[in-house]
């Protein structure tokens, strides 16, 4: 009889602590399932406030690169566009003086029609530069080819460009982005880079535009944050942005810089 309450009690004992055990277990694994989710939910909340921070730059860049156009435009209309108006309508005026002798009258001409063909000139520069005719009536591959071979000419590089992609005719406002990208890196190869020859070259990968450039300047650090803060690779980036593609950097010093983008 004793043995048998000793082996019930026993085996009410071992009940009792797999319960408690089980019971205990079952809160620890609450618990740290409790914490984990919340820390996952932590750190999604981590990174998509790191990208509405991205978000945010990029949207700052490409409005101060606007503000920065405007200002730019403005102060060339008021500079030179609007001096030489001012010119020509002093001398125009002059005309109108009385008793001016012949001499007088054809220098003045002169002056009209050498100031008018300058503002003339001017006016078509940053008209170009605002939307280059080539890259609206012939499209991406022309505006891209016309854009190297000016840098080649003007700028004393050597700028290689080749093309393997068919762009559509369509597409001129994403267009105008890539445009704009290269126009910044060959700025940025020449000003910063020093480089002497320059590679721009289109592929076709499967659905995707790839364009790679490359440069043989002096390159830089790309492990140093201060050279990823410029205006000038924002306003890339935020570009790409608008083009849904995929921008990579690859650069050492004194040797070079290269670029892929994907659109």
């Amino acid at each position: 009889m004793d043995a048998t309450s000793i082996t019930e009690k026993e085996i009410v004992l071992v009940i009792l602590y797999t319960s408690f055990f089980f019971t205990i277990l079952a809160v620890v694994l609450i618990v740290f399932f409790y914490f984990s989710r919340k820390k996952i939910i932590q750190k999604e909340i981590e990174k998509k406030d790191a990208e509405i921070f991205h978000q945010k730059e990029l949207l700052k860049a490409v409005i101060e690169t606007q503000e920065a156009e405007r200002k730019r435009i403005a102060q060339d209309l008021h500079d030179d566009i609007s001096s030489k108006l001012n010119v020509v309508a002093l001398n125009a005026h002059l005309l109108a003086t009385p008793n001016l002798s012949t001499a007088d009258v054809e220098k003045i001409k002169s002056n009209v029609i050498t100031l008018t063909g300058k503002a003339l000139e001017n006016s078509r520069k940053i008209a170009h530069d605002l939307l280059p005719p080539v890259l609206e009536k012939f499209g991406l591959d022309a505006g891209v080819e016309e854009l190297c071979m000016e840098f080649s000419s003007a700028k004393g590089v050597q700028v290689i460009y080749e093309n393997e992609v068919t762009f559509e005719e369509s597409e001129i406002r994403k267009q105008l982005h890539v445009f704009r990208i290269l126009q910044e890196l060959l700025n940025n190869s020449i000003r910063h880079g020093k480089a002497t020859i320059i590679t721009v070259t289109f592929l076709k990968e499967g659905e995707y535009t790839k364009c790679m450039y490359t440069d043989n300047g002096i390159g830089f650090d790309a492990g140093d944050c201060s050279h990823q803060k410029g205006l000038g690779l924002k306003n890339i980036e935020s570009r790409i942005s608008f083009l849904k593609g995929k921008l990579s950097f690859y650069s050492e010093v004194s040797k070079g810089v290269q670029v892929e983008f994907v659109f």
